[in-house]
């Protein structure tokens, strides 16, 4: 009866019930004990193991393990080393708490000493040494286990299935499955996705998937192993269809189904999808989900729809710190520097930690918006900040922000001051914006920097390639060309897409290759003569090649992202909105061809470069030109 009230949360009727027996043996001691612990009652417990008067090694050992579920590690072992009789679950508490604690050196001396081990022992060490990063001695405490002859249970097998999947050893990864099929374990739930896991980690998706067809599997934690797995071997579609096939054979998916699907929602940016998938979330309950929900936040934050990506913040019932830092990462990315700022302010009045992605989401809208002042503000503010130290990202923002402003010298500056070594990210922000100010002496000592850090670097080669082809001086352009050819660097192929109906559909420059080009190059034509209506003067500096005006006007009407753009124009209705994805930087005078095409044809056109996302609506762009 004790057991029953105790089980149900009703503690102090056990304790009145335990209070009322006439005759109190040691189990009804332990067992009050162990109630009280569970009940969350420490003081108690203790109180009643103080007061017990004949304890066995049970009481002691449930004492022990009770210190150890409220964190105190350090009264639990003055306890243990105090018990007069310790039998094997004694040591294995005190071997699991050490674990559980961190204190993997103090646990590996404790098992040297035990003097009989069982199962349990091996498979703690095994799962902790594992759970505390040191994968590699948890298999081989594995292999000495299988040597000293210890019967495997199937705790034991998920457990070295987990280690082999996280250093991806798949030799004894396949041992180990024939472990499994040896030992009749093949059906096992816990060892099924195990397996699964092991597979997926080793990017042998065929092999997972045959695990998974030996069984017609209802439970969802098993199927969520499959799509999860789909989705680490970047197969999305795949993925998509697991989920889909999940809900054809009635099983619910659950917060981890919903996280694996969005996320290859997010790695195909199909925002469609992702919407249909958003709908099946509200219908199960889980619209208000903190998981489901920043997973949300994420999805439509890559795929162009931040207004989406707000709501879904908004309807998440109990936000936690990745809830905020998603929204103000997102929005900052989307150059929404006023909502980031409105954001963190919120997240400090709710009491919620800011934590190093969070500043870096600051810094990152302030850099994207032009905010410099705030942005020293927000440096200095991280740079006293008790629980944080400024990281390189940090600086690499902040370096980004001065170098925008024309703050170049003192970019650098800040670069040569840094408290961590510099690396060749920080050195590029300082690159980048060296062309947007035409400053040469910046440039070359920026890029110097970089080759001296990472000699194949080819995005400096490019960007002082870019530079110098810029200022007109054409043999400094040749002579990177060639140092790029001797050093066998190629330069990344400038590339744009529209995802349409979940085909993406890809597009380089001046492209003939796609089935509607025709009409693609009606449309451009059309475009090119309206533009010369409103004003538009092709930016020349951008056509990066030493040929004659005409041919550069024309480089410049078929850059890849004006052909995405074209394409999205002619297979998408009327005043919908389209997004276009390029995997370099935005050219500038496409950025502002585009602007005059939002207003010309009346939709809002988006365009993600590598840096950030642009809303062009009605003749002006999101970032207001800085960028």
């Amino acid at each position: 009866m004790i057991n029953g009230y105790a089980l149900n949360h009703r503690l102090d009727d056990a304790i009145q019930l335990f209070e009322k027996m006439p005759v109190r043996d040691t189990v009804s001691w332990n067992s009050m004990i162990k109630g009280c612990l569970n009940g969350g009652d420490l003081i108690t417990a203790k109180k009643l193991f103080d007061e017990m008067p004949g304890r066995n090694v049970v009481s002691w050992t449930t004492m022990v393990n009770g210190y150890l579920q409220f964190g105190k590690i350090e009264v639990a072992e003055r306890l243990f080393f105090e018990m007069p009789v310790k039998d094997v679950a004694a040591w294995n508490s005190m071997i699991y708490g050490y674990l559980k604690s961190g204190r993997v050196d103090e646990a590996v001396n404790l098992f040297r000493k035990m003097p009989s081990r069982n199962v349990i022992s091996w498979t703690s060490m095994i799962d902790g040494l594992d759970y505390n990063g040191r994968n590699d001695e948890a298999l081989i405490f594995y292999k000495k286990m299988v040597g000293f002859g210890v019967k495997l249970s199937s705790n034991t097998v998920s457990c070295v299935l987990r280690a082999c999947a996280n250093v991806m050893a798949l030799h004894l990864g396949v041992q180990t499955h024939c472990q499994v099929v040896k030992l009749g374990f093949s059906f096992d739930e816990f060892i099924c996705t195990s397996l699964l896991t092991f597979y997926a980690n080793c990017k042998q998706m065929e092999n997972a998937c045959k695990v998974f067809n030996e069984k017609l599997h209802g439970n969802v934690v098993i199927w969520t192993a499959l799509l999860t797995g789909y989705g680490l071997n970047h197969k999305h579609e795949s993925a998509l269809m697991v989920f889909g096939d999940m809900i054809r054979m009635a099983v619910l998916p659950n917060q981890s189904s919903f996280t694996s699907a969005l996320n290859s929602c997010s790695g195909l940016e199909a925002l469609d999808k992702g919407k249909e998938i958003h709908a099946v979330s509200v219908k199960l309950g889980l619209g208000s989900d903190v998981f489901v929900g920043n997973s949300l936040i994420v999805m439509y934050t890559v795929c162009g729809s931040i207004n989406d990506a707000v709501a879904a913040f908004s309807n998440i019932g109990e936000k936690n710190v990745v809830s905020w830092n998603s929204i103000i990462v997102g929005s900052a990315k989307h150059g929404q520097g006023k909502l980031v700022l409105t954001l963190f302010s919120r997240m400090i009045r709710d009491e919620v930690d800011p934590d190093e992605i969070s500043f870096t989401g600051l810094l990152s809208a302030c850099s994207h918006s032009g905010m410099l002042q705030k942005a020293r503000c927000f440096f200095e503010y991280i740079s006293r900040y008790k629980s944080t130290a400024i990281k390189l990202q940090h600086y690499v923002c902040m370096v980004d922000v001065l170098s925008r402003c024309g703050k170049l010298e003192e970019a650098e500056e800040l670069i040569k001051n840094m408290k961590v070594k510099p690396n060749s990210i920080v050195w590029l922000a300082l690159l980048s914006a060296c062309r947007m100010h035409s400053n040469l002496g910046v440039a070359e000592r920026a890029a110097k920097s970089i080759l001296d850090l990472e000699p194949n670097c080819s995005a400096a080669y490019v960007l002082l390639s870019n530079i110098y082809a810029s200022a007109g001086k054409w043999s400094d352009v040749s002579r990177m060309r060639v140092r790029m050819k001797q050093a066998g660097i190629v330069k990344q192929l400038g590339c744009s897409w529209v995802t349409l109906r979940g085909v993406r559909h890809e597009f380089v420059c001046a492209d003939r290759s796609h089935p509607l080009s025709e009409k693609i190059y009606q449309k451009l034509d059309w475009l090119g003569g309206k533009l010369k209506e409103f004003g538009y003067v092709p930016d020349e500096s951008f056509a990066l090649h030493d040929v004659e005006d005409e041919q550069k006007q024309e480089m410049l009407l078929y850059h890849s992202e004006r052909l995405a753009v074209a394409f999205g124009l002619v297979t998408t209705a009327e005043g919908s909105t389209i997004t276009v994805m390029k995997n370099l930087r935005a050219c500038g005078d496409c950025h502002s061809a585009i602007k005059l095409i939002a207003k010309i044809v009346g939709r809002e056109i988006i365009v993600r470069d590598s840096t950030r996302f642009h809303h062009f609506r009605n003749g002006m762009c999101s970032c207001g030109d800085y960028w």
